[in-house]
């Protein structure tokens, strides 16, 4: 299995998400940067956080056109795996891979700091290794974090399970206080109607060894190399 970083200019976790895999999930990783159109034959996309074009206009909205995006949405119409973290949220519900947007924080504030996450759902290859209602406890770094849909995105979302994460207490319960930017419905992270494209907000990246202060985000890139091995022993 390989993994592919994106690289725009801007983006400042590009190094963290590939530390991440190569370090620590030890797999094959590389660095696909955005003028390319070329995925070099990668199992899984990776849409790192950062700032992609210095969030002009609005967040993901110039990295959108970058022609590594127009390969990045054959892929994913392919069913290939796309994982959008923070910033890279923000560019997959630009491009239209994913529903809803994600507009400035409730506070008007920038935040930085560790949050909890219920797991909403268990089928998908990003949550495969979690439990049902398992507490994550996983950092963010945002201004514009607050998901946003209309009524009928959301409650087709609710429907078909795609809500992947929803901010909780500790031990899980969803409550306004719980929710650090004002997201719909405390919303985290959502997933596509193939279920092979989450977008999330906190940081599986910046959480994927104890000396960060949580290993939790661990989980979901063990998640993913867990379903690429299944569907490897199944051909």
């Amino acid at each position: 299995m390989k993994f592919g970083v994106l690289v725009f200019p801007g983006s400042n976790c590009d190094h963290d998400t590939y530390n991440a895999i190569a370090d620590v999930v030890r797999q094959p990783v590389t660095l696909l940067w955005h003028e390319s159109a070329d995925l070099e034959n990668c199992d899984v996309i990776l849409v790192p956080g950062g700032f992609s074009y210095g969030d002009y206009l609005r967040t993901g909205a110039i990295a959108r056109f970058a022609p590594v995006m127009q390969s990045v949405k054959k892929f994913a119409a392919s069913g290939g795996l796309v994982l959008g973290i923070c910033n890279g949220f923000q560019i997959l519900c630009e491009s239209g891979l994913l529903p809803g947007a994600l507009m400035r924080n409730a506070g008007l504030k920038y935040i930085c700091k560790q949050v909890h996450l219920r797991t909403e759902t268990t089928d998908s290859p990003f949550t495969r290794a979690l439990r049902a209602g398992e507490v994550l406890k996983i950092p963010i770094g945002h201004m514009e974090g607050n998901y946003f849909c209309d009524a009928a995105t959301l409650e087709q979302l609710e429907r078909q399970r795609r809500i992947a994460f929803r901010y909780s207490t500790p031990t899980g319960e969803v409550t306004p206080e719980a929710n650090p930017n004002g997201s719909l419905a405390n919303i985290a992270g959502v997933l596509s109607e193939g279920r092979n494209v989450l977008g999330m907000m906190p940081h599986p990246d910046r959480s994927s060894e104890a000396l960060l202060g949580s290993a939790d985000g661990l989980r979901i890139f063990q998640s993913l190399t867990q379903h690429l091995a299944t569907a490897v022993a199944a051909r």
